[in-house]
């Protein structure tokens, strides 16, 4: 698979090229059409699935891309609704040891969804802009259930 743009410099992934048209899928909305090969051009410098990527909002990619289990989101979707927490009462009231917590928390801001914060004099963690916009569009993404999806 291909990117190609087309003269407004709208992305494409090529999926099929014919003598005259190419059939092409916007990676927003995932919807295919033809175009005339006349208005596409490669596109050497795009990863073809970073482009297809792309038509999930950059928060919620974001998300997808440091949080490595349900653990993981769950802290982060808590530091979102409870507001900066401090470093002790994460330890406390979640079951994650003191590494874990930690290691998770750096990867957390590396990719820019929390940030430290003092909380009542001590060293803690705040959702940032970013994470609470991925939470809000994640859950307002679908009402599938565990029930629903079966055991994994």
């Amino acid at each position: 698979m291909q990117t190609v743009e087309d003269d407004a410099g709208k992305r494409y992934l090529l999926v099929k090229r014919s003598g005259e048209s190419s059939l092409v899928r916007d990676p927003d909305t995932g919807a295919e059409r033809y175009l005339p090969n006349a208005d596409l051009d490669p596109v050497d410098d795009a990863a073809t699935l970073v482009v297809a990527s792309e038509g999930v909002p950059a928060s919620v990619r974001r998300v997808l891309t440091a949080v490595r289990d349900e653990r993981s989101l769950g802290l982060l979707l808590e530091l979102v609704d409870r507001g900066p927490l401090p470093v002790r009462t994460l330890l406390s009231a979640y079951d994650l040891c003191e590494s874990d917590l930690h290691g998770t928390l750096t990867e957390f801001r590396a990719a820019g969804l929390v940030e430290e914060a003092r909380v009542a004099g001590e060293r803690g963690y705040a959702a940032t802009d970013l994470a609470v916009d991925a939470a809000e569009r994640l859950r307002s993404g679908g009402a599938d259930t565990d029930e629903e999806l079966g055991e994994w």
